[in-house]
């Protein structure tokens, strides 16, 4: 892995992770989850282009990111940027990890961005972050954010500003660990400093496969509808929490972020 304050901007080919998504909540009502899925990683700029028949299995589309308006996801991530005094200078490259949408739907809970200069540099390092209400939340995050090894005391730590789950206040802060993928994914997310003592830790790993047309028939037919379960997924751990007398969290108003209204 190369060191984040001069990393490589990584191949312009797409990538396809099979990935293992495990979300550990401790400190109280403790609760373990996982879900098998798939990720793709792309260049913002060289979005894939699929055979026409296969193109309702993997749609990259504006309206799913940012503010949902802009001509691309690159001009939305710019548009964000340039309202938090960061923008890229021309000849900049950006790597997308996320879901693309799937038969009309996708649902991304975290897609993370590696902004590199022109020299190659990571510049900085963008979590989007989604809840199942419809609103988004971006973290801008240094370049340390993507330091390679397991997530402790030194990983990048911001303020949680966001609403996600009905079961967590909007308080305490993350710990991130966002190192750009390789041959493996390996991102960690920590949340704790709640008054109600819960922490929560989520994982995400996966090892890399071809992205090609058979690479995607392959990844959707063991992953069928592979966003859709994403979704059914967090509403079903969600009614099983409730059930177990997990009280509900007010969801406060949300008022979007300078860059993406």
């Amino acid at each position: 892995m190369v060191s984040p304050g001069r990393s490589e901007a990584g191949p312009a080919e797409p990538r396809l992770y099979l990935a293992d998504v495990r979300h550990v909540r401790s400190g109280g009502n403790g609760y373990r989850l996982r879900h098998r899925t798939y990720l793709w990683l792309v260049d913002l700029d060289r979005l894939p282009r699929l055979p026409r028949a296969l193109r309702p299995l993997a749609r990259f589309e504006a309206r799913d990111h940012f503010g949902g308006g802009a001509p691309s996801i690159r001009a939305g991530l710019d548009a964000f940027l340039v309202a938090r005094g960061a923008g890229l200078p021309a000849g900049s490259r950006v790597l997308m990890l996320a879901h693309a949408r799937v038969l009309g739907h996708v649902f991304n809970p975290l897609t993370v961005y590696w902004c590199h200069g022109p020299d190659g540099c990571l510049r900085q390092v963008v979590a989007e972050v989604h809840n199942t209400y419809g609103e988004r939340h971006c973290y801008l995050l240094p370049p340390e954010t993507a330091r390679s090894g397991r997530s402790g005391p030194d990983a990048v730590a911001v303020p949680k500003e966001f609403y996600v789950s009905p079961f967590l206040r909007v308080e305490g802060a993350y710990r991130m660990r966002l190192p750009e993928p390789d041959e493996r994914l390996a991102l960690t997310v920590r949340l704790a400093g709640g008054t109600d003592g819960a922490r929560l830790t989520a994982t995400v790993r996966g090892a890399r496969r071809p992205a090609g047309a058979r690479g995607l028939l392959r990844a959707a037919l063991r992953r069928p509808w592979s966003t859709a379960a994403v979704s059914v997924g967090i509403r079903y751990h969600g009614v099983r929490l409730w059930l177990r007398g997990l009280p509900v969290r007010p969801r406060p108003r949300h008022v979007p972020q300078e860059g993406l209204k």
